[in-house]
């Protein structure tokens, strides 16, 4: 698996959605002996653990629609170069707080198109159904007639997602005997459901996309590349205060700082800046500090850092610190919005 993982991740470098390679180097103190080791780059969390903290609520379409043009993409890049990863599932989706986007990891099933070497891919409760005939036959010790293609990886993404908007599991649920018969009554079914309060013309472009992706017969399967067109890419959505406590970024947001009197004296207010530059500057170097008089934003405080490490310091230690009599609320903001002045109304 290091060898074929190792020149997977050469041939994909360069891909802002794929997990950059570093290096390669030897651990002479393992236990078993010496083992080969591949330097990658630090990621953040996994979709894996924020499906844990939605418990059961559901990811929020900013989060959902991150991740699914994020991966999309990576799909779509290394698809084209004639791989399939063949292993996608939350665990396997980290976010990269230096550069605010979803990455793909463990390369360790991924094959060429046509050159499948191992029979058993994909891991239960993300996998499609050719590989799943294609497992049964090889334990039957018989070949399968249809190659696992790019296809494979579409129909995860399509679990995984569904799994992001229902805030459940579904291993069981697609592996039943009715999900077999009719999987669309049971993907409109949960998009149906009380608890699932998302207005209804995103929730439907979402729902469609994941149907076009978790057709049974993978020639009817959307590509990557397809899937990246659907309406549901074209709606602005704007994150949830959840989605900027748990997504680390280089900026930093404070709120419960400034009370409204002393962002109308200048004097005190100049007073209040210094003193927070002060307080900020323990983690790190600050590269900018913003404090916004008027609406959106009036009074919350936006603290850039050189990099996601210091802010998530900062964000450690700020968080419940009281300042001038008020606890502090500390959260991530997203650097891309910040460097284009934008700042999300609905917020708090």
């Amino acid at each position: 698996g290091f060898r074929k993982e190792r020149a997977a991740l050469e041939q994909l470098r360069g891909h802002r959605n794929i997990v950059t390679l570093y290096g390669v180097f030897t651990n002479h103190y393992s236990a078993n002996g010496p083992s080969r080791c591949l330097l990658l780059e630090l990621l953040d969390i996994s979709v894996s653990e924020l499906l844990l903290h939605s418990s059961n609520q559901g990811c929020s379409m900013w989060m959902i629609q991150h991740c699914a043009r994020d991966v999309l993409e990576a799909l779509a890049f290394l698809h084209h170069k004639g791989y399939v990863h063949a292993d996608l599932k939350p665990r396997n989706i980290l976010w990269s707080s230096e550069e605010e986007c979803f990455k793909l990891i463990d390369f360790g099933l991924s094959f060429k198109e046509g050159n499948q070497d191992v029979k058993y891919i994909q891991t239960d409760g993300y996998r499609a159904p050719e590989a799943e005939l294609q497992n049964c036959l090889a334990q039957a010790g018989l070949q399968s007639e249809t190659e696992c293609t790019s296809a494979v990886d579409l129909w995860s993404l399509g679990i995984v997602l569904l799994e992001m908007f229902s805030g459940m599991k579904l291993k069981h649920t697609v592996q039943s005997q009715e999900w077999k018969t009719n999987s669309s009554a049971i993907i409109d079914r949960i998009f149906a459901s009380e608890g699932v309060v998302n207005s209804a013309i995103p929730a439907y472009h979402l729902r469609d996309l994941i149907k076009s992706m978790l057709h049974c017969d993978q020639g009817k399967r959307a590509s990557a590349e397809k899937a990246l067109c659907s309406p549901f890419f074209s709606i602005p959505f704007a994150p949830h205060i959840e989605d900027l406590v748990m997504l680390p970024t280089p900026v930093l947001r404070l709120l419960n700082v400034l009370s409204d009197a002393s962002l109308q004296c200048e004097e005190e207010y100049e007073d209040i800046l210094e003193d927070i530059r002060e307080e900020c500057q323990k983690y790190g170097p600050v590269v900018s500090l913003l404090i916004p008089k008027e609406n959106p934003g009036k009074g919350q405080v936006f603290v850039e850092y050189a990099n996601a490490g210091d802010s998530k310091a900062a964000q450690k230690m700020l968080t419940g610190k009281i300042f001038d009599g008020k606890f502090v609320v500390a959260t991530f903001y997203p650097l891309s919005a910040y460097k284009r002045g934008y700042l999300y109304q609905n917020l708090l």
